[in-house]
């Protein structure tokens, strides 16, 4: 592979991506890095270039860093490079579904696999009658989410309503608002399941802290369970300060719902999180995230790398595309 082309890798956040960049370097692989919101485009071709293979790595919540236009091009820009035979990874489909949390409930309950009841408005003053015939707790989000971006929570119909009132609920930039039965999480923790090639690579267990809020990141997670400090690959201080993370492997039901769900939704590495609900000791799946940020740290967590695996991934990949070619 000695004239190979570079990978591209398509990005907005600034330091999510610094171990997959020290990965290629490492091994001396080319590659372009492509920042997204920083990015001028001829619109008659979209993005232009040669790449072996187009790795997307797009975040939703870019919205919430004042880069939401890029969020909306970025399907666009997939769908040209498909259109023009061009490999890509986490294409069109998967972030198609990666930015709408309404899509990704509709496809839970296409497999039959239980997923929070939800309801979505266009208006704040609907949320209320929206609310109807559902169990407080409530969550309002938006539909774009992205790290827990702009999610609330309401014990009752009368602090929504006060929150509706004051004007204090907002939709996210695609202007659709959910609200969504609340389930808290058996034992205030959550899993997260990564996937690669539609297959389970790695789970863990995230414990909720007092502090933590919905905005929870893995690579904002600074601890173990038993207080080994985590290298993170981005630190923010106003959130994830007493959360702590295991290595955990779910049920091997939980593992074939997972595979089911990121192979129907075209996810070539994708995370997914569910959490055992108090209410009723169910499984409950809420989240189908495109953009896989590894676990900080996590050979001290999960005991490899799991950003050399996918690296490995987009190897075999470029190979077998080059062989198709050849033949």
């Amino acid at each position: 592979m000695a004239s190979q082309l570079p990978i591209a890798i398509y990005y907005e956040h600034p330091e999510w991506f610094r171990p997959l960049f020290a990965e290629l370097e490492r091994r001396g692989l080319p590659y372009e890095a492509l920042r997204a919101d920083e990015m001028i485009v001829d619109p008659s071709r979209g993005i232009d270039g040669s790449w072996s293979l187009f790795l997307n790595r797009m975040s939703p919540s870019a919205w919430d860093r004042g880069h939401g236009g890029a969020v909306f091009d970025t399907l666009h820009h997939l769908q040209r490079l498909e259109e023009r035979g061009i490999a890509v990874w986490n294409g069109s489909a998967a972030y198609g579904l990666d930015i709408s949390k309404t899509r990704q409930t509709a496809l839970l309950d296409r497999l039959s696999i239980p997923t929070p009841r939800t309801r979505a408005v266009y208006q704040p003053e609907q949320l209320t009658m929206a609310a109807a015939g559902l169990i407080f707790p409530l969550l309002v989000k938006p539909n774009m989410g992205g790290n827990g971006a702009g999610v609330e929570r309401f014990e009752t119909l009368e602090e929504l309503q006060l929150a509706v009132d004051l004007g204090a609920l907002k939709a996210g930039p695609d202007g659709v608002i959910l609200i969504q039965e609340y389930h808290a999480p058996i034992g205030r923790s959550i899993v997260r399941a990564e996937t690669l090639e539609g297959r389970f690579l790695y789970a863990i267990r995230i414990h909720l802290g007092a502090s933590c809020s919905f905005s929870l990141c893995p690579a904002d997670v600074r601890r173990t369970v038993d207080g080994t400090e985590l290298e993170a690959t981005a630190r923010r201080a106003d959130h994830g300060n007493d959360a702590r993370v295991e290595s955990f492997t779910p049920p091997a039901e939980a593992i074939a719902e997972i595979e089911r769900i990121v192979q129907t939704a075209a996810l070539d590495v994708g995370g997914v999180e569910y959490l055992e609900s108090e209410r009723d000791g169910q499984r409950y799946y809420y989240d189908i995230n495109a953009l896989s940020n590894f676990v900080a740290d996590a050979e001290k967590v999960i005991g490899f790398d799991p950003t050399a695996r996918l690296v490995d991934a987009l190897l075999r990949r470029m190979e077998g595309r080059q062989m198709t070619v050849a033949a």
